[in-house]
């Protein structure tokens, strides 16, 4: 692993594959860190002819936390929001999609094919509209646009969106291990016993509430990115399961109506889930053969 200058903070990241292969960026969700792409999903994608790039987003992982903003109260935001107030979170989705070309600059990468899954799709997006020069192609892995009028999570998914994790180590574990039952899908094997183990890597490696408060604050404050995808003319792919209880799939099916020419695939019984096992070998291949066709 390596740590970079890039817009002005450290960015945490890691490289599987060989560097004159076409690029692919992986940017990951919500309080996530890089290990939550895993490890040997990256080696697959590098051995199908990818040069692989996983990173912690700011205030995750070992990428720089933004403490001077301070930890924002999300219940107040959201209620602001619901009056029609207008919000200024500590940063946007336009400050991490430029935390990312930073990334790519201090790699020497021109363009890469930008994935991102669940906040990091919200990311990708705002990558591809701003940036468009240096986008291969655009995969957006169960996420929204920002429309308002797409369907709100299950009322079981945003409560324990909303709960605050526990401080304790045995305690926190626990919680992310309801927390992935509560969002994964029924249609495919459940690992407990990784997910346990991949929870307290985690911990071990990075605790962050405040991180994770202030990435939440960038998700409900985010832009209806909706009617700038009609004009986005990179090739793109959107990937959702129809049993996600957190972004509903009909997010996915906006997300793809709204971008010309883009390729959808419905995984049927896949929710909200890590990169392990399940659908991920059906993932994998949807996103081979899309960055192959572009880059052919």
């Amino acid at each position: 692993m390596g740590k970079v200058n890039a817009n002005g903070i450290q960015i945490e990241y890691e490289t599987f594959g060989e560097p004159d292969s076409p690029a692919l960026l992986l940017i990951i969700g919500l309080a996530g860190q890089l290990i939550d792409w895993d490890e040997k999903l990256c080696h697959q994608l590098a051995q199908k002819g990818h040069y692989v790039i996983r990173f912690d987003n700011r205030d995750a992982g070992l990428s720089s936390k933004i403490e001077e903003a301070g930890e924002p109260d999300i219940m107040k935001i959201i209620e602001a929001l619901m009056r029609g107030e207008t919000i200024n979170p500590p940063y946007t989705f336009e400050d991490m999609a430029a935390d990312t070309i930073g990334l790519l600059d201090a790699l020497s990468i021109e363009k890469a094919h930008i994935c991102g899954m669940s906040m990091g799709g919200m990311i990708a997006q705002t990558m591809a509209l701003n940036y468009p020069k240096r986008v291969l192609s655009l995969i957006s892995i169960y996420s929204n646009t920002g429309d308002p009028e797409e369907p709100q999570p299950k009322p079981e998914a945003m409560q324990i969106l909303l709960t605050p994790p526990p401080t304790e180590r045995e305690a926190n574990i626990e919680f992310g291990v309801k927390l992935f039952t509560t969002i994964s899908g029924t249609g495919f094997p459940y690992d407990e016993e990784w997910l346990r183990r991949h929870m307290a890597q985690a911990y071990d490696r990075s605790y962050c509430p405040q991180g994770a408060a202030r990435q939440l604050a960038a998700i409900f404050t985010q832009k209806n990115r909706k009617p700038a995808l009609k004009s986005l003319a990179a090739p793109a792919l959107v990937i959702h399961g129809t049993d996600d209880p957190l972004v509903r799939v009909e997010c996915g099916k906006n997300t793809a109506a709204a971008i010309p020419g883009s390729k959808l695939v419905i995984i049927k019984g896949m929710g909200h889930d890590l990169p392990h096992g399940g659908a991920w070998p059906q993932i994998i291949d949807a996103i081979v053969e899309h960055t192959h066709k572009v880059d052919s």
